[in-house]
């Protein structure tokens, strides 16, 4: 712990907890870039998995969540959770006020900026705080990831170990695509 956060803590400050939610599937390099530098600016970060019920994931929140816990093990600020329904809802049971999210480029900022509105909407005492990610992983999404993995591609510099395992076990269980036929 910093000695800026020991201070607020001494002085009675309240401690700051963020949310920074996603799907995660699977967590990628850039992911863990981003909870890295915001556990150092927030006591508390929590990295919440979304039930996305729009969306067919690869692997399931039982199994996000534990690869999400193993990654980020060394950071005792960091806290692996699950939330389905409103993101503002959440947050108000999880004592947080601030949405992390990560951006890779224009595209995302747009999309982002609409979620970020709508979050205010429902909840006015809501800020989110927008992170550009690292220059080394502005092109990485989990969709690439999950596409170079589907096909034997090498993914070792793009998920930590025990996700690159995880991605060969899964599509080794699922056998072939119908579009390899």
């Amino acid at each position: 712990m910093t000695g800026r956060r020991e201070a607020r803590r001494a002085s009675g400050a309240k401690m700051t907890i963020a949310v920074y939610p996603g799907s995660f599937d699977p967590v990628t390099y850039g992911h863990l870039d981003i909870v890295e530098r915001s556990r150092k600016i927030f006591d508390r970060v929590i990295v919440a998995v979304l039930v996305n019920r729009s969306k067919q994931p690869l692997f399931s929140i039982d199994e996000r969540v534990a690869l999400l816990k193993e990654a980020t093990e060394p950071w005792p600020n960091v806290e692996v959770d699950a939330f389905s329904g409103l993101l503002v809802d959440y947050m108000k049971r999880r004592g947080a006020k601030t949405i992390i999210k990560g951006l890779r480029a224009v595209t995302d900022f747009e999309y982002e900026m609409q979620m970020a509105l709508i979050n205010k909407n429902l909840d006015p005492t809501i800020e989110t705080f927008f992170m550009m990610t690292s220059k080394e992983y502005s092109f990485l999404s989990s969709s690439i990831v999950k596409e170079v993995a589907r096909y034997g591609g090498k993914v070792d510099d793009l998920v930590p170990p025990i996700v690159a395992s995880a991605l060969q076990r899964k599509f080794a269980s699922l056998g072939p695509s119908a579009d390899d036929r």
